[in-house]
C-alpha cells in the first residue's frame, strides 16, 4: 500500500491553474478559479468511489437496468477555510447528497460514511495530517477518505505518506520546491490573503 496522487490530465483544470498561479489573477477570479478546481477535481475523484447501485427502470419502450447513485450510504465533506470552502463551493455540484461539516471533524461520524476533505493547497503537509489523525481517532479507514487540493508539494506529499498509506489525493499540480518559510513555488500564493483582498476596503 502507498499514497495514491493523482493528476488529471484535463485542460481546464490546467486552465484554472494558470489563474491560481498568474499574480495578477484578481481577487473575484481568484475565487472563481479554486471553485472551478474543486468542480473538475471532484468530478474525477468520484469516478471510481462514489458509491451506486445498478437498478431495474423502465424506459418508454421497455425494461433495463440503469446505475443510480446510492445515497444510503452517507457523504461528508471537511473544507479548510478559506480556500477549501471556494473548492467545495464547485465540487458540491457533484455532490448532492453530501453533508458539509465547517470548522474540522465533527465528533461523530457514521460507520459507513465517505470523507471528503477540501483545502487549498498541502504545503508542509502539518494542516492535512493533523484532519488525518483526528479521522483516524474516529476509526476512519483511509479507504474512505478523499482528498481535493488545487496544489500539493513534494515535501507535503512526503510527509503524508510516512504517516498514512492507501490514501488517494487529487490535485491540480505538484510543485517540487518549498520556500524556508514553507510557501510552495512556483506555487499560487497564500490563499487567505488572496481572497481576503476582495473585501478589503481602501484605508
Amino acid at each position: 500500500m502507498r499514497l495514491r496522487v493523482v493528476v488529471p490530465p484535463h485542460p481546464l483544470i490546467a486552465h484554472w491553474l494558470t489563474m491560481l498561479r498568474t499574480a495578477a489573477t484578481p481577487p473575484p477570479l481568484y475565487a472563481k478559479s479554486l471553485e472551478e478546481l474543486g468542480r473538475w477535481l471532484t468530478y474525477e475523484a468520484l469516478r471510481d468511489w462514489l458509491p451506486n447501485r445498478n437498478e431495474q427502470i423502465e424506459t418508454p419502450e421497455t425494461k433495463t437496468i440503469g446505475t443510480v447513485v446510492d445515497y444510503n450510504i452517507p457523504l461528508l465533506a471537511i473544507p479548510s477555510l478559506p480556500g477549501g470552502l471556494e473548492l467545495w463551493n464547485g465540487g458540491k455540484h457533484s455532490l448532492p447528497n453530501a453533508t458539509l461539516c465547517i470548522g474540522g471533524v465533527p465528533s461523530s461520524i457514521k460507520e459507513n460514511e465517505g470523507i471528503i476533505i477540501f483545502l487549498d493547497q498541502i504545503d508542509t503537509g502539518e494542516n492535512l495530517l493533523k484532519t488525518l489523525l483526528t479521522l483516524k481517532r474516529h476509526s476512519v479507514e483511509t479507504k474512505r477518505i478523499r482528498v481535493i487540493c488545487a496544489l500539493a508539494s513534494n515535501q507535503g506529499l512526503k510527509k503524508i505518506g510516512e504517516n498514512f498509506h492507501d490514501l488517494t489525493i487529487y490535485c491540480a499540480c505538484i510543485d517540487a520546491e518549498t520556500t524556508a518559510t514553507g510557501e510552495i513555488s512556483p506555487g499560487i500564493g497564500n490563499p487567505t490573503l488572496r481572497l481576503n483582498a476582495r473585501t478589503a476596503g481602501p484605508d
